[in-house]
């Protein structure tokens, strides 16, 4: 079968165009920018275009069964005009074209964000409130938007499902991703302290199957939580220094503190051009909701491995890719398969 990728060099992407030669399909990769990695593979056709090229889209997507769109553009800040246009217009813009082209399916990778995690009732599930609130970030509320912009084109004809993956992390990743980043500098002793909280994490590889399995499965026009399991980020940290025979972090600190001293830091964050130090970063520790994957267990299988397993396959990969000596943490700005910015 012939299926396509958008966001093919990213994250997501990378491991979701080998679980589809995996499964022997040929695959059509479309991104920007050439992918990290040594990625020639005879199932597989890499080719430059934009997102917002709908007459190009369309063409490559020509005898097309299947469309993946993972492309998005990550951030923590509040407003950020070309992240707004990425998620919302580059959403309709890909699904027109898969329309025009008469693909038999369309699988938007979008993300938990566009749920309100911050409700109080601590339980996420694919009926829960959307990101509408102007006080979420621009991620969360893109999302969203991004998700109602694929619902006109599905209301035009086009058989289209969404996946809304939580915290993604683990192998494979040339990136590295915010989550991979902060793991692989545990793993390097590099990490005397982290901060409380935890967070509902999944392995990419997990997600990757996830998205052929909405694929095969989704019923058309609904969402798909593909969450994992809950875990403490400064257990994670100390695992991966232990895996790696490294120095562990001794303690956690607070969150209440770490609320005191955001307004002083974000300030001087965003100076050092980074997002990462927010009262957006923190609030999404801080409501760790539990997520309902039961959904997506019931209708598509899936069924995501035990975070124990991902963190010594990425202690793995790390050590054998040499990532531990030489790459650094991608941009806090990226165009990227999607990934949730809180923890991404």
């Amino acid at each position: 079968m012939k299926v396509a990728v958008t966001g093919a060099a990213g994250f997501v992407g990378t491991n979701l165009v080998n679980q589809l030669v995996a499964d022997g399909h040929d695959v059509v990769a479309i991104d920007r920018v050439s992918p990290a990695h040594d990625s020639t593979h005879p199932q597989v056709t890499w080719t430059s275009i934009d997102i917002f090229d709908s007459e190009s889209l369309a063409h490559a997507f020509s005898g097309v069964d299947t469309v993946y769109h993972l492309v998005a553009m990550i951030t923590l800040k509040q407003s950020d005009e070309v992240a707004w246009r990425v998620n919302t217009e580059g959403v309709a813009s890909t699904a027109r074209a898969a329309l025009t082209a008469g693909v038999r399916r369309f699988v938007h990778c979008s993300s938990i964000h566009s749920f309100d995690q911050y409700t109080d009732n601590g339980l996420v599930d694919e009926t829960s409130p959307r990101s509408v609130d102007p006080g979420l970030p621009v991620y969360d509320r893109s999302k969203w938007a991004g998700e109602q912009e694929l619902h006109k084109v599905i209301a035009d004809g086009l058989d289209a499902v969404i996946c809304n993956p939580t915290g993604v992390y683990g192998p494979v990743d040339h990136g590295l991703s915010r989550i991979n980043g902060m793991l692989r500098d545990a793993a390097q002793g590099k990490v005397p302290v982290f901060v409380e909280g935890t967070f509902d994490l999944v392995d990419v590889r997990d997600v990757a199957r996830g998205l052929t399995l909405a694929a095969q499965h989704g019923v058309t026009g609904q969402n798909y939580l593909l969450g994992g399991s809950q875990v403490r980020l400064f257990d994670a940290m100390q695992t991966m220094a232990g895996l790696c025979g490294r120095f562990r972090p001794l303690f956690a600190i607070p969150l209440s503190l770490i609320k005191l001293i955001v307004p002083i830091a974000e300030p001087i964050s965003n100076l050092l051009g980074s997002d990462l130090v927010s009262r957006s970063s923190i609030a999404a520790l801080v409501a760790q909701p539990t997520v309902d994957i039961s959904k997506a267990a019931t209708e598509l299988g899936h069924r995501p491995r035990p975070s124990a397993d991902t963190l010594a396959d990425l202690a793995s990969f790390l050590c054998d890719s040499e990532q531990m000596g030489s790459a650094r943490p991608t941009s806090d700005q990226r165009f990227e398969s999607a990934v949730p910015s809180s923890v991404a």
